[in-house]
């Protein structure tokens, strides 16, 4: 790193340009169709499946999901790196702390390696701790509290977590740098700098060289409360648009009542990014990227969203991951067939899902308008006041109602369509991941290209 660029271990200057392989070592429940967070899913899948079938289905998915076929895809569009999340269960059984699994690492080296053949880069990123640090599904997280921030035994496990990982990785120079926690959200905003600075002194005292990506407080979009930047370090803005939302309107349009066109949208990146530029750091935008809806104009207006998006990182030298790689349709560059044997397995439950608005990331309210709105009425009427960090008092309700209670009651659905499968029946289902089985998103793969 050197001032606003990034260099290679030659010490060439390059901008990072990928995607994140989200959902396969961190599982999401829109990107795969489960509901709630995945060690419910998971749970609930060994009940059904027994040990055999339970092993044989996820080691299958995480051996295809991301491949030496897919990494060749990858660079076919000019892209350079990838942005791997896991989840710190691959690592560390929370029966056992501070005891590292080997198999962890075999699941990173198996990413690593595959992409170092075609010339990509990997960021390693730490996408759910122990205690959980937001108050998000994507922490792997069953609750609306990030108690990761206020036990100082989940940050210690943590920072022995990356001490290892940063041993294994530190002269592999097909490693970009390491992300060790995605979107924090620190309600008090008083414990996110300095463990961030008792991080970055553990990880040199081991690792000396590779690059930090530090996520910013509030889902990596605020930094003031970081202090002074770190050597070596890139501040890593997250940088969703509201037309690109599952509810997002018309592009240009009214998104949440507020109008957004390129202007704005150039102007929200100024925002997030203004702690890197006052500070003479590059700039990463780590995630962005609309949804898509299977409705033709709708997508034609999320298309031209990201292409201003590519076209501003291009003018101010940004470099990005878009999220996300490979999912069941809602986001990815490619996604599995409907006609999958585990899509149509578990259709029922994504229907369910639907209608219910359970998935935060993936759905709407509107079936289920009938108890949200005398919540939410009742809310405004009695507790004016009430603010609830990050998002405000409705984002709080439906979190709770919607994500919360009516997911957990789902899971128990989406493991019964499991029911009656035979170990060899499971495996197969996770083929459906496997690139030459999946849909390619051709339109989004142009505008990868030619944005790279």
């Amino acid at each position: 790193m050197d001032g606003t660029n990034l260099r290679t271990a030659s010490g060439d200057i390059i901008v990072l340009q990928g995607v994140g392989l989200g959902g396969s070592l961190n599982m999401e429940n829109f990107i795969t169709g489960y509901p709630g967070a995945e060690f419910q899913m998971r749970k609930a899948l060994l009940k059904v499946l027994g040990k055999e079938g339970y092993a044989r289905f996820f080691d299958r998915f995480l051996d295809v999901f991301y491949t030496e076929e897919d990494a060749r895809y990858l660079a076919s569009l000019g892209l350079n790196s990838v942005r791997l999340p896991f989840n710190y269960h691959h690592f560390e059984d929370d029966a056992r702390p501070f005891v590292i699994k080997e198999e962890g690492f075999r699941r990173l080296d198996q990413v690593i390696e595959a992409s170092s053949r075609h010339g990509i880069y990997t960021i390693l990123d730490l996408h759910a701790v122990p205690g959980y640090q937001n108050q998000g599904w994507h922490s792997d997280n069953p609750t609306h509290w990030a108690h990761f921030w206020t036990h100082p035994h989940f940050q210690d496990r943590v920072v022995h977590l990356w001490e290892a990982i940063a041993d294994r990785y530190k002269e592999n120079p097909w490693v970009a740098g390491y992300n060790p926690v995605n979107e924090p959200a620190d309600v008090s905003g008083e414990v996110i700098g300095p463990f961030y600075r008792r991080l970055e002194a553990a990880i040199r005292a081991v690792d000396a060289t590779h690059v930090l990506f530090l996520d910013g407080n509030r889902y990596s979009t605020d930094f003031d409360q970081l202090g002074d930047p770190l050597a070596n370090t890139v501040y890593a803005a997250h940088d969703y648009a509201l037309p690109g939302f599952v509810d997002g309107g018309p592009y240009p349009g009214v998104s949440r009542g507020q109008y957004v066109d390129r202007s704005v949208v150039e102007k929200t990146f100024l925002t997030r990014t203004g702690y890197m530029r006052r500070t003479g750091t590059p700039i990463w935008v780590g995630e962005f990227g609309p949804v898509y809806t299977g409705d033709p104009e709708r997508d034609d207006q999320r298309y031209r969203l990201l292409e201003d998006q590519l076209a501003i990182y291009r003018q101010y030298g940004a470099s990005w991951a878009l999220w996300t790689y490979k999912d069941i349709g809602l986001q990815g560059l490619v996604h599995t067939s409907q006609d999958s044997a585990y899509i149509q397995r578990i259709a029922p439950v994504l229907e369910k899902k639907a209608r219910l608005g359970v998935d935060a990331w993936g759905s709407v309210d509107t079936g289920v308008r009938q108890v949200l709105g005398p919540l939410e009425q009742l809310f405004a009427e009695d507790f004016p006041d009430f603010d609830p960090y990050p998002w405000g008092r409705q984002r709080w309700v439906h979190g709770i109602v919607r994500h919360v209670l009516l997911a957990e009651a789902l899971v128990g659905d989406y493991a019964r369509c499991f029911e009656g499968l035979n170990a060899g029946e499971a495996e197969k289902l996770a083929d459906a991941f496997q690139l030459k089985h999946c849909v390619r998103r051709e339109r989004l793969a142009d505008l990868l290209r030619a944005g790279s």
